[in-house]
Formats: structure tokens, sequence, C-alpha cells
């Protein structure tokens, strides 16, 4: 019987030592628990009767490509992005996305557009066809209120007015045609492309002028719709300052290449002028790789159409911002293309703090004041002391250098404030 006793006392001490852990580390769980309670209530509170909802916007509204879209708030107040407060938070706007998690930040992308300066109002372009829109208010950090603040989601649909965008005429016959350069050609992967025209004129993008128009170059695409304006990305190249002749570097393989002419708006005239659709054969070009670098650096310098932009989103000429920011940044008129890669009508945005423009036959300095998107960002969150900063956007190719003629903003003063109160317009 003692033997049969003594098998028991290890399963019992086994029992008393769990138990004596468990002990211990139940403070520690519950510690964790009440933690992980304390890190979901984090998000701030806010009333449970606010409101939030768009303004003269009704659910399946038919509204033109480009409007402008109005938000209302009841029971809060709007403030700046950074500003912490009670019953305070700034606009979201969800482009045909559904909601993000509620718990988190707000991501800032295309579909979710931050109204971070306390903007109760923003003018948006739409493509032809359906699209949702809902608001979604959020606190100082982006983060949606605890219960959150949300307006409906609606559907809108944008139908293409021709009346909003007459087309232009053109005379009958007019044609535009490639240039020694036939349907099934080969051509190597840098290439002098020549555009020929008859029976209407050469005229710049932004200057009207009857039976006139300029050239683009559609790349590995079928015709875009012919009553909007031409887009402006890697497939569709814009000659707007009226050049007929271009040298695009292309990769090795089959490629499609269109002619297609537009008027002062980047529209195809009525009748459309294009030409047929050819393909051509690429080849890479013998000796490319062992050709020697250019003798100077302006040679290296890619060209861009006279009318391209870089501008500022936010924040503006004149603004105060707090001390940690996001700075974004648009563009027409030309693509987005990441640091490397080389392609007709693109770069990449340099966002130039507290210093002059640097030369411009040159790769921009890469600094704590010259700042690289190399990615292809369209916005960077910078930190800077309180005080006065001048901002400067300038666009570059795949190595750096700005494109001839430069594409840049003007050079925007801000007022930085210290954090904790509200941000207000300089002007």
């Amino acid at each position: 019987m003692v033997k049969a006793a003594l098998r028991f006392v290890p399963a019992m001490l086994m029992r008393a030592r769990l138990a004596a852990i468990l002990t211990a580390c139940l403070p520690a769980a519950l510690a964790l628990v009440v933690a992980g309670v304390a890190s979901a209530q984090q998000r701030t509170p806010a009333p449970r009767t606010a409101k939030l909802s768009f303004v003269g916007l009704a659910d399946n509204a038919r509204v033109p490509g480009k409007f402008m879209v109005r938000f209302a708030i009841t029971e809060m107040e709007v403030v700046p992005a950074g500003q912490v407060g009670r019953n305070v938070g700034h606009h979201h706007l969800l482009i045909d996305t559904e909601l993000p998690p509620l718990d988190q930040p707000i991501p800032a992308d295309f579909n979710h557009i931050h109204f971070g300066s306390g903007q109760t109002e923003a003018e948006i372009a739409l493509t032809p066809g359906k699209h949702t829109l809902q608001l979604l208010f959020a606190d100082h950090n982006h983060v949606p209120h605890n219960p959150p603040v949300m307006s409906e989601r609606i559907t809108v649909e944008v139908a293409a007015d021709p009346a909003d965008n007459p087309r232009s005429a053109a005379a009958p016959g007019a044609k535009v045609f490639f240039i020694d350069l036939a349907d099934g050609a080969t051509i190597t992967s840098r290439a002098k492309i020549r555009f020929g025209i008859e029976g209407i004129g050469i005229s710049p993008a932004g200057t009207v002028s009857a039976n006139g128009g300029h050239h683009h170059l559609l790349v590995d695409t079928e015709l875009p719709p012919l009553d909007r304006e031409i887009p402006s990305d890697f497939n569709h190249l814009h000659f707007g300052r009226g050049q007929t002749e271009t040298e695009i570097s292309l990769p090795p393989g089959e490629h499609t290449l269109q002619l297609l002419l537009g008027d002062h708006d980047h529209v195809p005239h009525d009748p459309p002028v294009m030409s047929e659709r050819i393909r051509v054969r690429v080849v890479a070009a013998q000796g490319d790789a062992a050709a020697p670098a250019p003798a100077t650096t302006a040679r290296t310098r890619q060209a861009s159409p006279n009318d391209a932009t870089v501008y500022f989103i936010y924040p503006k000429d004149g603004d105060t911002i707090f001390p940690s920011s996001t700075i974004r940044f648009g563009l027409r008129n030309m693509g987005v293309a990441p640091a490397g890669i080389a392609k007709p009508n693109t770069g990449h945005h340099h966002l130039l703090v507290d210093v002059p423009t640097p030369a411009l036959d040159e790769p921009i300095p890469a600094d704590l004041n010259h700042i690289h998107l190399g990615g292809g960002q369209t916005e960077q969150r910078i930190t800077l002391p309180p005080g006065q900063h001048t901002f400067q956007l300038l666009l570059a190719d795949e190595n750096h250098v700005p494109h001839d003629p430069p594409v840049m903003s003007e050079r925007i003063t801000v007022t930085v404030m210290p954090g904790g109160r509200k941000a207000r317009r300089g002007r």
C-alpha cells in the first residue's frame, strides 16, 4: 500500500508545481490581456450622435468627369491632421474601395484621399462609368474614431458629355503618317521616329488653331476614346511643342506604334486624324553595351513636353504646417516612373528643402535638402524644425538628371509651427 501511495507522489508534486507556475504567471497574463484591451481602446472617442455626409450629392447621381465634392459633419469639429482634441478630426474620401480596418491608420493612396489640412471640399476627376464614394472621419493619427464616423457609401455615374469638350474639326483628307517606317520594320532599341502630316497644320498644345493639332505616339496600346483627352503615360506620348520626331527606347521584341493627332486640349479631331497601327521588331543595337559615355551630361537630358507641370497638392504657398507633415505632389502631361527605368515622357519627383535650384544638366544631389523619391512616390512625410522653410519640386529622369526643358514647380514658403496647435492658412 505504501508502494502504491508512493507512485502518486510525483504526480502530486507535478500538479503542485503546475499550480504554482500558473499562480505566478496569472498576474502577468492578466496584464497582457489588459494591455491588449487598452491598445484596442486607444481609438479616439466620438459622440454617437455625430453624422458625416456629402453636401448636395445623392446616391446614384450623374456627375461630370470633374466635379466638386463637399463634406458636412455635425457634433464634431474639423481640424488638421496632427491636432489632438476632443470631438475633432479630419476628412478622408474613399473612392471605389471598401472600408479599411477601423483600428488602424487609413491608407494614403489613389483610393483613400486624405484631407489633412482640414479641407471640407475637393475637386475630383473620375473616369466615365460607375464609382463609389464614402467619407470617413479620423483623428490626429488618421485612425477612425470609436464609434467610427462615416457616411453612407454612395454610387455616382460619370458620363462623357461631348458638349463639355467639343471636338475640333479636321479638314477632309487630313492625314498623319510615319516617315521611313513601315509595318513589319526592324528598328534598334534606341531609334528615331519621324512623323509626317498632310492637309492639316501643326500647332502646339494649348494653342487654338483652325485645322491644326499636335502629334501623339501610341506605343503598345489600343486607340483611346476619341471624344476625350488622350492619356499621358508610358503608352501615350505627347508632343505638345509641335515636334515631328522623337528618339524612343524600347526593349527588344515585338511592339506596335500608331500616331494620333490631338487638338489644343489633346482631344482627337472629328473625324480623327490617325495613322495605321504598325508592328515593329526591336533588336539591340550592336555595340550598345560598349558605347562610350557622352562627352557632356547635357546630351543625356531627356526631352519633356513644354506643357508638363509638377506642383504641390499640399501644402500651398503661405501655409502653416505641423513639424511632421506629409507633402503631396501632382504631375500633369507626364507619367511617373521609378529611378533607373528609362521611358519617354516620364520621370520621378525630387523635393528640395531650403536650397536653391541645383544645376539642371547634372544629377540632382541626394542629401537631407534634396530628397529623392526614386520609387515613384507622389508624397513624402518629413519633419522640420519650427520656422519658415522653402519647398520646390523638380522632376528628373532615370539618372536623376532634370529634363529639357526642366519640369519644376515654383518655390513656395511655408511656416512650421510647434506641435499641438491648430495649423492655419497663411494667405
